[in-house]
Formats: C-alpha cells, structure tokens, sequence
C-alpha cells in the first residue's frame, strides 16, 4: 500500500466493511485507469467529464470530450456559444438533455457566480443537470471533498458485495445503498476518488454465470441475500464472497 496521509475510522461492529473499502481502494490504485484527461482537471473540465460519462462508456467519450473542450475551452466560451453549437458538438452521444443542460448551467454560474465553477456543494446541487451523486463527483474530484458517490457502477459494486436485492434505482433500494456509499466514505479519506473509478472499470451492468467486481478478489453472482449471507453462491464456479 502507498505510504499517504489518510484518516482510518475504525468499524468494530462491521469489520468486513472496512477490508472491503481498503481492498477496493488498493486494487485501483494499482490496476485502475490513470491518465484520463479529466483526471487532476480544474472544475470544467471534471464536471463536463461527470455529464459526457452518465449513460455513456469511457472509450466512447474520450474523442467527444477533446473536441468539445477545443471548440469550448472554458465556461465562458460555452456560456457565450449557441445551443445549435453545443448541440453539434455533442451530436452521438445521445441523450441531448445532457448538453442543453451544459450549456444552460455555464450561463447560470456566470451569471451567479462570477464565471467560477461554485465550490459550495448545496451551490453545486442546485445547478441544472447535476444530482446528487454528480455533485459529490465533483466535489470529491475537482475540489476534494469527501463525498459519498452513487453511480450506475457503484450501485451495482455495493448491491453485490452487500447482497441488496432488487432494482437499483427503487427509491426503497436506493436508500440501502447510499447508507452503505455514506459509512463506506468514512472508512477512509480516499474512498471517494477510487470507488467510483473501481466499479466503472470493473463492474459489469449485465450478470454473467460469474462475474467480477475485482480482478484481485470476485464476488460471485447471487440468487439471493438469503444465499449471500449463507455463503452459498450460483455458478459452477464456487467463490466466497466471505473472502472479499
């Protein structure tokens, strides 16, 4: 492990939950993605990413990203351009709503906010286009905060691991899962910058016979929570999720 300053909140009820954020964390450090573009960028440049990722895969953002920052180099450039230019320039990735949103959002911070991205996370929130988890994203990337973070990905990280059933995005379900996002983030100061970065590297949206969350420690598909706390897994091939 990386000698680095770090707090570590010790859980004694729930032991498990600190190794899994340790193991977690040192598997990215180690294995995941470095050197995006986005990765150490100024506010901009972390929030666009946060927008360009939503719905849509890393290898197919990449060249969208580099043009749009090109044609629009910072907030006040997209601010000053047309929608119809925006809109050109996001044309592929789908999902339109994103890019007026974009474009809506840098008129909004230089009126509001002097041409600055808000650092205030509630200031943040309050942006269109940018939820819950978004805002913690930028806070913790751009301006490092420690914020807990529910994506796609890291929904389906803490949904295996925890063995929580049912659709991720239920109100009911979702409520599990930040609990467990939020006690995962005191474990340690880190958790927000690699958890995020672990689960879009390593966790897949569709369940295989055996799928993994981690190249260095798998958890097993499971047919239920029932099974998951038996120890008890699907799949001819038998891993302990104990293990983890």
């Amino acid at each position: 492990m990386e000698a680095k300053v770090y707090t570590l909140i010790k859980n004694r009820n729930n032991p498990r939950s600190e190794l899994f954020a340790h193991r977690i964390i040192d598997w990215q450090q180690q294995h995941g993605r470095h050197g995006l573009p986005w990765q150490g960028a100024d506010a901009y440049r972390v929030w666009l990413s946060e927008i360009m990722l939503q719905q849509t895969q890393v290898v197919t953002v990449i060249p969208y990203y580099h043009r749009f920052v090109a044609r629009f180099p910072t907030i006040a450039a997209l601010a000053a351009d047309s929608e119809d230019a925006v809109l050109a320039h996001w044309s592929g990735l789908g999902y339109y709503s994103r890019a007026r949103n974009l474009h809506r959002t840098a008129q909004l911070i230089m009126q509001r906010h002097e041409g600055k991205f808000p650092q205030h996370f509630e200031d943040i929130l309050a942006l269109p286009g940018i939820g819950r988890s978004t805002a913690a994203a930028i806070s913790a990337f751009a301006f490092h905060e420690r914020r807990a973070i529910l994506d796609g990905n890291v929904k389906r990280l803490l949904a295996r691991y925890h063995a929580i059933e049912g659709y991720t995005g239920e109100k009911k379900i979702e409520a599990q899962l930040w609990q467990q996002a939020e006690a995962a983030r005191h474990i340690r100061t880190d958790w927000s910058h690699n958890c995020p970065r672990h689960a879009h590297a390593r966790c897949c949206r569709k369940d295989t016979a055996f799928s993994f969350c981690c190249s260095m420690v798998p958890i097993s598909c499971w047919k239920s929570a029932r099974e998951a706390a038996s120890g008890v897994a699907c799949g001819v091939r038998h891993k302990w999720i104990r293990n983890f």
